[in-house]
């Protein structure tokens, strides 16, 4: 049986708040532990009014510490925004507190505006630095060689997997290189995924954390008692924009005039986001994963 995990991507509502947001998140991955979910994972995004996941090291530990089995990771930290190091000895505290049970998930994140990434203490430039961004945070988080200068404690030593993130080729060759799995944003990039996993599989090099390929697809699966009611729940998703997540709206397809022109739907409305009851949702799960391995 394949594995199913949750990325939580802690949605703020209309009406809500991050506090609220923060309790919701905990709720479901206690349940999704109940259901004998494999991993529950948080994102990253700053600025963005619509996301509690600012702070996502700290929100993984506020659901692991709620937790008992669940793995909990980062889908994902976005490296550039970070120095190599804390992150080591971020992850490096959970997998202290929680042993066995952290994953880190690494990206190069999204293009953000010029004041965000002032902020953040970024330059437009920095995503070209992710490939040796990693490289630095994998020595970090390796045993210290000895007279080594700048150890990250925790966090030397700790057996943390680490995933590639990626919606392109770069993200798969990279984690190719580097004996790394591959986690593949299929929720807003569906387009790449057979030429990413191929690049992957292809060019893969075994590592001392992975001797062969392994891949993890993010879908978006809304699933329902009837097929009516999931697309009813689907309609706040396809509203979103950056502002607090709005309330479901029925027959909210019907309203927009290009609905019915699945070429001009927007990618999260596309074939990687199976919208329905739970068995028509098994089945259309099952044909979406069990080619890609």
């Amino acid at each position: 049986m394949i594995p199913l995990s949750i990325l939580d991507l802690t949605p703020i509502k209309q009406g809500g708040n991050a506090a609220a947001t923060f309790r919701e998140t905990l709720e479901l991955a206690r349940h999704a532990e109940a259901l004998g979910y494999h991993r529950y994972w948080l994102v990253e995004h700053h600025n963005t009014p619509s996301v509690a996941g600012a702070a996502t090291a700290v929100v993984m530990a506020h659901v692991a510490a709620g937790t008992k089995t669940i793995r909990v990771g980062a889908g994902g930290i976005m490296l550039p925004n970070h120095a190599p190091i804390m992150v080591a000895e971020q992850f490096g505290t959970l997998a202290a507190l929680h042993p066995g049970r952290i994953d880190l998930g690494l990206g190069r994140g999204i293009a953000n505006d010029p004041a965000t990434l002032q902020a953040l203490r970024r330059s437009p430039g920095d995503q070209a630095e992710f490939p040796r961004d990693v490289q630095e945070l994998l020595f970090f988080l390796r045993s210290a060689a000895p007279g080594q200068k700048v150890r990250a404690i925790p966090g030397e030593g700790a057996q943390v997997p680490v995933w590639i993130l990626g919606s392109s080729l770069g993200g798969a060759q990279l984690a190719a290189s580097l004996g790394l799995p591959f986690a593949f944003a299929s929720h807003f990039a569906p387009d790449q995924l057979e030429v990413a996993l191929a690049a992957y599989r292809g060019r893969f090099t075994p590592s001392a954390q992975l001797e062969k390929p392994k891949v993890m697809l993010s879908l978006t699966v809304v699933a329902a008692g009837s097929d009516q009611e999931a697309r009813l729940l689907f309609s706040s998703a396809q509203q979103a924009t950056d502002a607090p997540l709005p309330p479901p709206i029925p027959d909210y397809e019907k309203a927009i005039p290009w609905s019915a022109d699945p070429k001009r739907w927007p990618k999260a409305w596309r074939n990687s986001s199976p919208v329905t009851s739970p068995t028509r949702s098994s089945s259309r799960r099952r044909s979406t994963i069990m080619p890609r391995g």
